[in-house]
């Protein structure tokens, strides 16, 4: 370190005169999980925090990776808990956090401090902040084209700007590294444009990494990485962490994707290509980021990486030959920046100073010679004189060794490694006792390793005329180096279009092998026969394929069933499913539509946080409190099994107001529960609607099968723990006494629950709502003629049977039923929702109905008129006035399309009036 920089503990307080002082954070009882070989983590990056004052808070971040020349700006306005800084940093996963010196006791560096672990800290003096400095930083080192498009964004945000400086100014002072101009790729991160996802939602949906085993593979980003490069990798693992929001971006991928797998030819020919390259942002950030002493280690690597640059350069022509025959405008983009004339001026200047057999090697002795002979003969005249002295001086070794095996009759190897260089190997049985000529003997399993004094010193002749060429070699390399520079930018965007490339290709792969489908993206998540993507790995020939569909007058789904009916696994598909769409991948499924989300949320964990000393009540409120500060409508949210930690009364009452709580939101929802009550009292909530996961339970309860299927109401299994615990075999008599408690409770709980006239009101107004809902849906379809009479028809007789069936039940009610709490079955919100009710719902053969849901054919629904309602054994859901059933193959687009789903205030408004009309006809 530089006598500028103090190193202080997290006790011991920092000189007062040190610009820079540093301080680590507390070793965590568990180690920070690493994701893969290609992860953030195993890199080096440094990221520089700074934040307005005052009330609003606006956050500056800069981080930049040094192994791939790499500046990521951003400016986020956040929260007093600063949310989206914390998650912004935990995608980037730095190494190093500064900080000015007068953040110290700020309440920013408190709770990154308490989120982001296994980092350092460092606090720099409050001149590095300064926001000339980084427009003068970003008019040395940016792409030149980039120069006035960075700088006319950064004059708008100068905490940003601030960042830069500092980071930039402490990698030259502290790490002793400088760019050379106009090399360093600088980018602006606008806070919108991507769907932001916690930290702890990451670890709970396994996105990068398998939560009981590190290395396996089970995790999303292991099913995923099919990429042959590591910038592919990179590239996967960014977007798998920051999923896109902009649609016109993720249909170009999706374009691209069906352009590769649909052309067999081409994506071989481009799977081929790019197993040839080598990571080439780490190559040409090699060549760019100079330390300010230069060593004779780095003149070494110097030749090693225009060696790698000229191998990088040569596979280029072939990603280009094998997009010939690509359409989509994305991979039209990649081959135009692959094209020749790009990378030419480089490939000129290569071969014209470099051997042209000269390719990079992997082996030590390989490597080295290629190094020797990388340089064209007849350059230097001393230089070909000292290749002669490297050349005699080996075959001297060989000559040596070769004399050595005949003096002694023993068959000798000669091997060499970077530490010892030349040695010899020979078989341990092939002599009793070495001869007193062989010195630094080593018994390695059945071989040994040994060498003379006359090969240790021919070793050192060897290592001196090496080293001599390299040294007389560096003057042109240098030059070759500085020219490389100049056409650097160029170089670095054909390695992000081949990154981006090697992604697509990867999608195709899973595409083409998992059968995954095109996913439409629309104001509807309607899917056909989804799948896990992960458990279907796993379970290849088992795994039972679900529906699902939700709207805004059905976002918030209640998901009841039985212990290990797959309630969690469904929910988690769901999430998966949607990062999946939003990051260009084909999706595991038949159909599949999504509406774009912005925000991901996942309350999956199950354990107790023992390191932060957290119950797992505790931990469960905690994460919620968390969502609830921060959903919005643009949301999705996975919960499962809320409140079960604590006692059964106050845990349903707490997971009620916070299901209240997430249906105002109207953000999308799955909440799994084994309240019973939850399902019946927020069942009548508009915008709430009932599911389970079925089984069939035996008469006797004493078996059980699970079905693993998705299906309408809640559960109606009611003593299905019961039914699990007879396999622990449990003494008769408890299960006996459990059982008439449990019986007894039931009866109880269906007294509380008994209908009322109240109760037939908001059924009666969610009825009209549901009738709303698809009116709307179909108005904006492209059903016509018979289809839409036939459609119609069906859709005002089940109106008029579920009416009736409501007024009926209302007739029967007692008038001296208790009226019914406001906040628990009425609904109070401005936008009604589609209702399941177990009362009106209906269950129908998937022959009645065609096929269930959504077709392939075309990706559209379609509901066939059989005659024969009950010629298969299979179900589906069917709701009143859910996903119109009678809707041909080439009409699902208009209905999944509705933009009357997000039409703002007008929708609201209409909505309140028809439930207002209800609220008087009634």
């Amino acid at each position: 370190m530089s006598a500028s920089f103090v190193r202080s503990s997290s006790i011991g307080a920092a000189s007062s005169v040190a610009p820079f002082s540093r301080t680590s954070t507390f070793p965590r009882t568990t180690p920070r999980p690493t994701t893969t070989a290609t992860s953030v983590a195993s890199q080096d990056i440094i990221c520089a925090v700074s934040e307005s004052r005052g009330i609003s808070s606006t956050v500056g971040l800069a981080f930049i990776n040094l192994a791939t020349a790499e500046a990521v700006l951003c400016q986020i306005c956040d929260s007093q808990t600063y949310v989206k800084t914390v998650t912004k940093i935990g995608v980037f996963e730095p190494t190093e956090i500064l900080f000015a010196t007068s953040a110290k006791e700020s309440k920013l560096f408190y709770i990154i401090q308490e989120n982001i672990q296994d980092t350092t800290f460092t606090f720099i003096d409050r001149k590095f902040w300064s926001e000339r400095a980084g427009h003068d930083y970003v008019d040395r080192l940016a792409f030149s084209g980039d120069v006035e498009p960075i700088k006319i964004v950064l004059g708008g945000n100068y905490y940003a700007a601030c960042c830069f400086a500092a980071v930039i100014k402490y990698v030259e002072l502290e790490l002793n590294r400088t760019f050379t101009c106009h090399s360093l790729r600088i980018r602006f991160e606008p806070s919108q444009g991507s769907m932001s996802i916690d930290l702890s939602t990451i670890v709970s949906l396994e996105l990068i990494q398998n939560i009981h085993n590190a290395k396996s593979k089970d995790s999303l980003y292991g099913l995923l990485n099919e990429t042959l490069t590591p910038m592919g990798a990179r590239l996967l693992r960014a977007n798998i962490l920051q999923p896109s929001t902009e649609e016109p971006k993720l249909q170009a991928r999706y374009d691209a994707v069906e352009d590769l797998s649909t052309k067999e030819d081409m994506f071989i020919s481009v799977r081929q290509a790019l197993k040839g390259f080598v990571d080439a942002d780490k190559v040409l950030t090699s060549l760019i980021l100079v330390p300010n002493k230069r060593a004779f280690q780095y003149v070494e690597q110097s030749v090693n990486n225009v060696i790698m640059v000229k191998t990088y350069v040569g596979a280029i022509k072939s990603v280009y030959k094998a997009l010939t025959a690509a359409e989509s405008s994305l991979l039209t983009t990649i081959r135009e920046l692959c094209a020749p004339a790009g990378h030419r001026a480089v490939q000129q200047m290569i071969e014209e100073t470099l051997n042209e057999h000269v390719t990079y090697q992997t082996r030590p002795l390989d490597l080295r010679n290629q190094r020797i002979y990388c340089v064209r003969a007849g350059v230097n005249s001393l230089l070909d004189v000292a290749r002669q002295t490297y050349k005699e001086a080996n075959t001297d070794a060989a000559d040596l060794v070769a004399e050595l095996a005949e003096a002694h009759s023993i068959a000798l190897d000669l091997k060499f490694d970077r530490a010892r260089q030349y040695y010899i190997s020979l078989p341990a049985t092939a002599i009793e006792s070495l001869p007193d000529v062989f010195i630094n003997v080593y018994r390695r399993k059945n071989r040994i390793e040994c060498q003379t004094l006359d090969l240790v010193k021919l070793n050192q002749k060897i290592t001196d005329a090496h080293n001599e060429v390299i040294n007389m070699s560096d003057e042109t390399v240098q030059e070759l180096i500085h020219d490389i520079c100049s056409e650097i930018s160029g170089l670095f965007k054909i390695s992000e279009a081949i990154a981006m490339l090697d992604m697509l290709a990867a999608f195709a792969q899973l595409a083409t092998s998992h059968d995954y489908i095109r996913p439409e993206l629309t104001d509807t998540l309607a899917i056909k026969s989804g799948r896990h993507p992960i458990r279907e790995k796993i379970h290849t020939k088992k795994f039972i394929p679900n529906d699902a569909y939700a709207t805004q007058q059905s976002r918030f789904q209640i998901i009841t069933g039985c212990n290990m009916s797959g309630k969690s696994t469904y929910i988690r598909a769901l999430a998966l499913m949607s990062v999946m769409a939003q990051i260009g991948c084909f999706i595991p499924a038949e159909y599949a539509s999504f509406p774009i989300v912005h925000q991901l949320f996942a309350r999956v964990s199950t354990s107790d946080d023992l390191e932060a000393n957290v119950s797992t009540f505790a931990a469960e409120m905690r994460e919620m409190a968390f969502i609830l500060r921060n959903i919005e409508p643009r949301s999705m949210v996975i919960v499962d099994e809320l409140g079960r930690g604590t006692s059964t009364t106050d845990g349903l009452a707490i997971a009620i107001a916070i299901a209240e709580a997430l249906v105002e939101s109207h953000a999308l929802v799955w909440f799994v529960t084994h309240f019973r009550d939850l399902a019946l009292i927020m069942g009548e909530r508009n915008g709430v609607v009932s599911l389970h996961l079925a089984a069939e339970v035996s008469p006797d309860a004493s078996k059980m099968t699970m079905l693993y299927k998705i299906a309408e109401g809640p559960d109606t299994n009611q003593f299905y723990g019961l039914a699990l615990a007879k396999l622990v075999d449990l003494p008769p008599g408890v299960l006996e006494t459990a059982q008439q408690v449990s019986e007894k409770l039931n009866q109880l709980a269906k007294r509380r629950h008994s209908k009322s006239k109240a109760l037939a009101v908001t059924r009666r107004r969610n009825l009209i709502l549901s009738l709303k809902e698809q009116l709307l849906l179909v108005r904006n379809g492209t059903m016509e003629g018979e289809t839409l009479r036939k459609w119609l028809k069906r859709l005002q007789d089940d109106f008029a049977l579920s009416m009736a069936a409501i007024d009926e039940d209302a007739a029967c009610a007692s008038d001296e039923d208790a009226p019914v709490p406001r906040g628990v079955y009425e609904d109070t919100s401005s936008t009604g929702n589609l209702l399941f009710d177990d009362e009106y719902l209906e269950v129908h053969h998937s022959s009645e109905l065609g096929e269930p849901f959504a077709q392939t054919a075309g990706d559209h629904l379609d509901i066939s008129e059989s005659e024969d309602p009950l010629n298969e054994s299979s179900y589906c859901i069917s709701r009143p006035f859910a996903p119109p059933l009678d809707v041909s193959e080439g009409d699902i687009d208009g209905l999944a399309a509705s933009p009357s789903q997000h039409d703002g205030d007008d929708s609201t408004t209409d909505e309140q009036d028809t439930a207002s009309s209800m609220d008087e006809d009634s």
